[in-house]
């Protein structure tokens, strides 16, 4: 009986030093992101409410990444509205066009991927028409290419995620998938989730990002516009319009292919 109590005890113990211990590490990683960067943050036009540290550099609006590039580069910004619920935003674009831009799936990733990769391609690639020019082509490779796509690491807080284009026009290079989560969600919510990341790579912003709870639900957050202004798209509504590829949040069975807004703004960009 002794044994057992003291077992309990020290069993308890141990749980208490532990949980402090990650309430100390997450204190730390808190602080650990300086009011300097968090300045620099806000001035690019982002909340920073919930900016977290991740490999390469700050995770901001749950699956945009932001680097030291960005963080400390000149880069051209402008806010395109597209009605009053649909945003985008271009923090830098892809120059060079007209532009091919090659996109291949780790070998660390199932062939799923590759299918879902070549239907977003196939998305994109469907914007040229014998009448209307779209001066971006989508090419997957097996080898090289200007964006990977590859698993997010263990224990990601995000379903996927990418960045924006560098201050030099080139299409950011890497998008990271949540695999243990991904894995087994539909085929079609699989090919959006790439097509929004992709949407990413080459300078779009989520399309609520001055309301998110338009696509996660909850209260209503404005993730910040900065001072870069906005610009209506001539033909778009100036009402809400769900379904865009772009809104910030997705669930498992959801199927995204771009709204006619959609395709209005990405002409319109590129």
């Amino acid at each position: 009986m002794k044994n057992t109590l003291l077992f309990a005890v020290f069993f308890i113990m141990a749980l208490l030093l532990t949980a402090c211990k990650k309430d100390i590490k997450e204190s730390e990683a808190q602080q650990a992101i300086s009011q300097d960067v968090l300045s620099k943050i806000q001035k690019l036009g982002f909340g920073i409410s919930s900016v977290q540290k991740v490999e390469g550099g700050y995770l901001v609006e749950d699956d945009i990444l932001l680097t030291d590039e960005h963080l400390n580069g000149n880069p051209k910004m402008e806010i395109l509205r597209v009605g009053s619920e649909e945003q985008y935003r271009t923090s830098n674009t892809v120059l060079g066009l007209p532009r091919t831009i090659t996109i291949r799936v780790s070998t660390s990733l199932p062939s799923v991927y590759v299918t879902a990769l070549n239907a977003a391609i196939a998305r994109y690639n469907a914007l040229k028409t014998t009448t209307t020019n779209f001066l971006l082509t989508f090419v997957r490779v097996t080898s090289g290419g200007n964006i990977v796509i590859n698993p997010a690491p263990a224990g990601s807080p995000y379903l996927a995620s990418a960045g924006f284009p560098s201050d030099a026009g080139n299409p950011y290079t890497q998008i990271l998938v949540n695999a243990s989560i991904v894995n087994s969600w539909a085929a079609n919510t699989k090919t959006t989730i790439l097509a929004h990341e992709i949407g990413h790579c080459i300078g779009l912003r989520h399309t609520d990002w001055f309301n998110r709870s338009f696509s996660c639900g909850g209260s209503a957050v404005n993730e910040g516009a900065g001072s870069v202004g906005a610009k209506l798209i001539p033909g778009t509504p100036s009402g809400a319009e769900a379904g865009s590829w772009m809104l910030a949040c997705i669930g498992n069975g959801t199927n995204r292919p771009f709204t006619a807004n959609d395709v209005i703004a990405l002409r319109w960009l590129y």
